[in-house]
């Protein structure tokens, strides 16, 4: 755009001095007439710098997703291809499920006995309380025979004292009495014994052999939840809409589930246009700003941006965490730049962007929309000059 400025100008100066001749050409004249255009571009260029800022580190950026399985096992089937696109929920690839499926078989069949275990631990819970309640009126029948059997051995002793009675009877009415008390000591030995065992019980009064069972039954069916998740997992499908690159499985190998060790990367659709700046070049650029951008990928081709939003952040305003002191000795660090994120218009939606594309763009503030028109014609030009491949072989 300058060289176009300046031959304009030039004809104009040919125009007046050699041509029409309507001015002299002499010393003060030439001096003017080399001032002019060096001031001038240098101030439009200055003023186009603060108004419509201009990046030359402009990149298409996209989230990258290495894909690590979550269950160990050889890899039975490769759905994928590199550089293939996949919408989400689309299969990647199959983990062999047997050793997982027998897993879940052994589980399901363990869980009937441990549910019959409670059923049974709780049916031994109510006969207790039966065999209390029965024991409770062992008691008490034995009780009421032995207050007889006590007045039947006080009856006896005086028939026999006084010959009214034989002395057999009072041997067997003692006989009875000790044999009643016999009887109560053992119910009460069995009521002692069933209130020990039922006195077992957790803090909310649970019987131990119901909590026991129980905590079998529940752990069983979280080992099975667990193992129907992972037999779940030896299917992989896309987290989203993307792409796939640094394909390393093939069938036959083995997919470890070890962070450090991806199986391949998914670069996901979703991305933006990042556009960095120096520090004093945005301090006029707002959210919503109109932009355009020329990608090296796409020669002759203004895209359509908007401001989405400045990250007003850069790790030259951070400070480790450390015991260490901040060091604050004189550096000669660069001035870090700022992020400046561009959004595609609507009309350029559908463009492919490669991921890593750079190129050059610029913004468009609310200020010096006169000038703005210059700016828009050295970004075409430039773009122009992107179909030149400037190498020597």
């Amino acid at each position: 755009m300058e060289i176009l400025l300046l031959i304009i100008y030039s004809g104009i100066v040919w125009l007046i001095f050699f041509k029409f001749k309507l001015l002299p050409w002499n010393t003060v004249s030439q001096v003017i007439v080399y001032i002019i255009p060096v001031v001038a571009i240098s101030l439009l260029i200055l003023f186009l710098n603060i108004v419509a800022p201009s990046s030359h580190d402009v990149r298409v950026l996209n989230y990258n997703v290495e894909i690590v399985p979550t269950v160990t096992g050889m890899v039975t089937e490769v759905k994928v291809k590199p550089n293939q696109h996949v919408k989400k929920g689309d299969t990647l690839f199959k983990i062999d499920p047997v050793p997982f499926q027998l897993k879940v078989d052994n589980l399901k069949s363990r869980i009937p006995s441990l549910e019959a275990k409670v059923l049974s631990a709780r049916a031994y819970d109510r006969e207790l309380e039966d065999q209390i309640s029965g024991a409770t009126n062992r008691i008490h029948v034995i009780d009421a025979q032995l207050d007889l059997a006590v007045k039947r051995e006080q009856q006896t002793k005086q028939l026999a004292d006084l010959g009214a009675g034989s002395k057999f009877d009072y041997e067997q009415a003692q006989a009875n009495l000790s044999n009643l008390q016999a009887q109560r000591t053992v119910a009460l030995s069995e009521k002692s014994q069933y209130l020990q065992r039922i006195s077992a019980v957790n803090t909310e009064g649970e019987l131990s052999e119901i909590t026991q069972a129980r905590a079998a039954l529940e752990q069983a069916q979280v080992e099975l939840q667990e193992a129907e998740w992972k037999l779940s997992q030896t299917v992989y499908l896309a987290p989203s809409n993307g792409r796939i690159v640094n394909l390393q499985l093939r069938p036959g190998t083995i997919a470890v589930q070890f962070p450090i060790k991806p199986v391949l990367t998914f670069i996901e659709d979703e991305q933006w246009i990042i556009a960095l700046y120096n520090q004093n070049e945005i301090r006029y650029v707002k959210d919503g700003d109109p932009a355009e951008v020329a990608l090296k990928t796409y020669p002759n081709k203004i895209i359509k941006c908007k401001v989405d939003h400045i990250i007003w952040a850069n790790a030259q305003g951070q400070i480790t965490a450390s015991g260490r002191l901040p060091d604050t000795q004189e550096s000669h660090l660069t001035e870090g730049r700022f992020a400046v994120r561009l959004s595609v218009s609507e009309a350029d939606k559908d463009l492919f962007l490669a991921p890593g594309a750079i190129g050059q763009g610029a913004i468009y503030t609310e200020k010096g929309a006169l000038i703005h028109l210059v700016r828009k014609v050295i970004m075409r030009v430039g773009t122009k000059m992107d179909w030149l491949v400037l190498k020597l072989h």
